[in-house]
């Protein structure tokens, strides 16, 4: 039974690690630009979300009210003003943008606020502390059940979103092909602002969760980024339901490594991305060319 509650946790676990890929994967799906300031993204987020609750006593779920449309400013401004002049200059170009951003958000969350850690786990009251208990010897947080839920809600509401609406097709149709798209009528620039809002929003939603679950400091960013990237790619590259599984996948074998070890934690998590990465190579399926297109279907 000791195993099946580490399974049980490390499936919620892995809804946190699917809501923090959803950005990674959406930015690398439309526009193939691997976002190396993903995770200090997020951490700003979970600072922001901080900030509100700790000094202005705003619930941490208000907090989120005036943060998630403030980070979808600054994702439709980062993509106007930086990701798409980069864009422009070569494959190369914005992975050095965006490890620049990384640089620059972790040192100046370190000079405003120091290297101290947060978390937002004492404002969240009595939904900090209280669990479920399934059986004797599984319990279940109450807090980490509605992370999931969000987690799916999030995924459900984007797949639907890609199928059924204009600015779906726009989107798949910009992935696809972006000059074919400008040629129909597409707004190519529009479409990558949004979804780079969307993307940094999704990213700030993890961050606040991170901050709700655990703890965060100014340099927590690239430890974020580097499990959102192994979600992503045990579950696909630009798959949005591939991120779920891929973070619930990274979430069970991290529990399971930690039940054999507890230095096995991290460890158990990165011999299973790399066993996946090595197939993917093998097989020559690591390629996003009609993964993003795969998890909505292709509609003519």
């Amino acid at each position: 039974m000791i195993w099946v509650n580490q399974v049980v946790q490390g499936v919620l676990l892995g809804g946190y690690y699917a809501v923090l890929a959803c950005g990674l994967s959406l930015m690398f799906g439309v526009m193939r630009i691997i976002n190396l300031a993903h995770g200090d993204l997020a951490v700003l987020g979970a600072f922001a979300v901080w900030v509100l609750a700790a000094h202005h006593g705003v619930s941490p779920w208000l907090a989120l009210v005036f943060v998630l449309p403030a980070m979808a400013a600054l994702g439709w401004l980062l993509q106007r003003t930086m990701l798409e002049r980069s864009l422009r200059a070569g494959v190369l170009t914005p992975l050095l943008t965006t490890f620049g951003l990384a640089i620059v958000i972790q040192n100046l969350l370190f000079e405003r606020y120091g290297a101290d850690t947060r978390s937002l786990f004492p404002n969240l009251g009595t939904l900090g502390y209280s669990s479920w208990s399934i059986t004797s010897e599984i319990t279940v947080a109450k807090l980490y059940v509605l992370i999931f839920a969000v987690a799916i809600a999030l995924l459900g509401g984007l797949h639907l979103t890609l199928r059924h609406t204009h600015f779906g097709r726009s989107l798949r149709a910009t992935a696809e092909d972006a000059d074919t798209a400008e040629l129909v009528g597409v707004n190519s620039r529009a479409v990558y602002a949004l979804a780079a809002a969307i993307a940094v929003a999704t990213a700030a939603l993890a961050g606040a969760f991170l901050g709700m679950r655990s703890s965060f400091n100014p340099y927590t960013g690239s430890e974020q980024l580097i499990f959102a990237f192994e979600a992503v790619v045990i579950g696909g590259m630009g798959s949005l339901w591939g991120t779920l599984l891929g973070g619930i996948v990274l979430g069970v074998s991290q529990n399971v490594g930690a039940q054999i070890n507890p230095q096995w934690f991290l460890l158990a998590g990165n011999f299973v991305f790399l066993a996946v990465l090595v197939g993917r190579l093998l097989l020559g399926g690591l390629s996003a060319r009609g993964g993003f297109s795969a998890i909505v279907g292709r509609r003519r």
